[in-house]
């Protein structure tokens, strides 16, 4: 049996007080890590391959680091945690409403950042011997595959889509036609941010709705409950995934 690849990391951060003996800290701890000292730099490293997670400063000069991570999420679909100064505040709720999936506010403790890490990647990728993992979803023609967490539309267009974009998307074709209360799918999309954000659902409501929707303001799949959250307007069929 070989031995599963290293988990690859991406630091975006213009502080490199911070950013070398850090990145040092998580290689000791058995990633890869590769540093980038702004936006442009981790575009362009981006550019090159991809990593399994993007560690990125919310204040750098230039580009910032919330417009990278809007990119990140919109383009990419990669699992984002910002790293913010104790007054941020704001920074950290858009954040978290345009799709990062965590934050640790400076100064930390690495060995919490390590935490976050695991558990941001454990949401983002279903273990191998998941229940149901053989299935995907088809509805309308769209189809998402949550073993490779792709989401294509009828004309098989892959559409990227975050991390918790796609854990509501999967909650949604989990449940049909039912309604699912705000708490719920907040506990689904931000985990342990739950009880902070509270406008998080509705914000990846409308993201998501914008990817999947003819018409993102008169919606036909994900369709508001008043006093209630949201229902999945669709039928949902569920089939054997293909190989490769």
């Amino acid at each position: 049996m070989t031995d599963p690849a290293p988990i690859t990391l991406l630091l975006v951060d213009d502080e490199r007080s911070l950013r070398e003996p850090l990145a040092e800290y998580l290689t000791r701890q058995g990633f890869v890590v590769h540093e980038a000292e702004s936006a442009a730099a981790a575009r362009t490293r981006l550019a090159q391959d991809l990593p399994d997670l993007v560690l990125l400063d919310i204040m750098m000069p230039g580009e910032d680091g919330l417009s990278l991570c809007r990119h990140l999420v919109e383009t990419r679909g990669l699992p984002v945690i910002l790293l913010t100064a104790r007054g941020e505040a704001m920074d950290r709720i858009i954040g978290l409403e345009i799709g990062a999936d965590d934050y640790v506010t400076k100064p930390f403790e690495p060995r919490e950042l390590v935490a976050r890490i695991r558990s941001v990647l454990r949401r983002a990728d279903r273990p191998a011997n998941a229940p149901g993992e053989e299935l995907n979803y088809r509805f309308e023609g769209w189809h998402l595959d949550p073993l490779k967490r792709r989401l294509t539309d009828p004309d098989d267009n892959l559409v990227p889509i975050s991390t918790a974009e796609f854990r509501m998307l999967h909650a949604f074709c989990e449940h049909p036609r039912q309604v699912l209360d705000r708490d719920r799918l907040l506990d689904i999309v931000q985990g342990r941010e739950a009880q902070l954000f509270d406008r998080a659902v509705d914000n990846q409501v409308s993201r998501l709705r914008r990817k999947i929707e003819e018409d993102s303001r008169n919606p036909q799949f994900i369709q508001t409950v008043r006093g209630g959250g949201y229902r999945f307007g669709a039928d949902v069929t569920r089939v054997q995934r293909e190989d490769g």
